[in-house]
């Protein structure tokens, strides 16, 4: 049986890459840093609870024990989790605000990925998934075609820029895990106030795949429910 834990799953498309994961036969840990919504959407969907709130070390040393008492180890880890931050103009931008974001975005996977990586030792096919997004990639940014050129959203866009080329440099240094990054498209979620053209199904078909796919595939890609993207 895989097991898969999730970060910021409480909701939108983590919650769904819970759901479609117990449905592909995955035992589901269910990461939220809010306690009530957490265990809620778990007890919904059949998964387990753990609370997580990536932004604290002690927070996340916690859920990494709690699932190293209880399951022993973790197959794959979705780093989920994320915030948008400011919209719009970013000539009033602080730095305060930049910070807030990247601790999110780019700290908070860090942070469980170091944690966790002991548990990931324990699987036969280990797998670490980043959910990172277009808005950090130049060709997806510079073309009119694309919703992601026509976004403002600054530190946002930074972070995940960020986040996939920490992706790459984690997928070279160990060569054990396979670490990849997936684009789930501009998909309606609170994260983006529903505007997305994509249902939260279609938004989760690259993190389900890159789940699924087992061994044999490469690391260090970035992938949307289209393919592999060069950025």
């Amino acid at each position: 049986m895989t097991i898969t834990f999730i970060t910021g799953a409480n909701k939108g498309l983590g919650r769904e890459t819970a759901r479609r994961l117990i449905e592909a036969g995955h035992t589901v840990l269910l990461g939220a840093r809010d306690a009530t919504a957490g265990a809620a959407a778990a007890a919904d969907l059949g998964a387990r609870f753990v609370r997580i709130d990536v932004t604290d070390e002690a927070s996340v040393a916690a859920a990494a024990d709690d699932v190293a008492r209880h399951e022993g180890h973790v197959d794959v880890l979705i780093n989920n989790a994320g915030v948008h931050g400011p919209f719009g103009d970013p000539s009033g931008l602080t730095g305060a605000a930049v910070l807030a974001v990247l601790d999110v975005n780019v700290a908070g996977p860090v942070r469980v990925t170091t944690a966790f990586l002991p548990l990931l030792g324990r699987s036969a096919d280990p797998v670490v998934i980043n959910v990172s997004s277009a808005m950090g990639d130049l060709v997806a940014t510079h073309d009119p075609a694309r919703p992601e050129s026509g976004a403002l959203v600054p530190t946002y866009a930074a972070s995940k820029a960020a986040l996939t080329m920490l992706t790459t440099q984690y997928a070279r240094a160990l060569p054990g895990v396979r670490i990849n990054a997936a684009d789930p498209g501009y998909t309606a979620t609170d994260l983006n106030g529903h505007t997305g053209h994509q249902t939260v199904t279609e938004g989760t078909d690259a993190v389900v795949a890159l789940a699924t796919e087992g061994p044999g595939h490469g690391s260090g890609r970035l992938v949307s429910r289209h393919g592999e993207i060069t950025w």
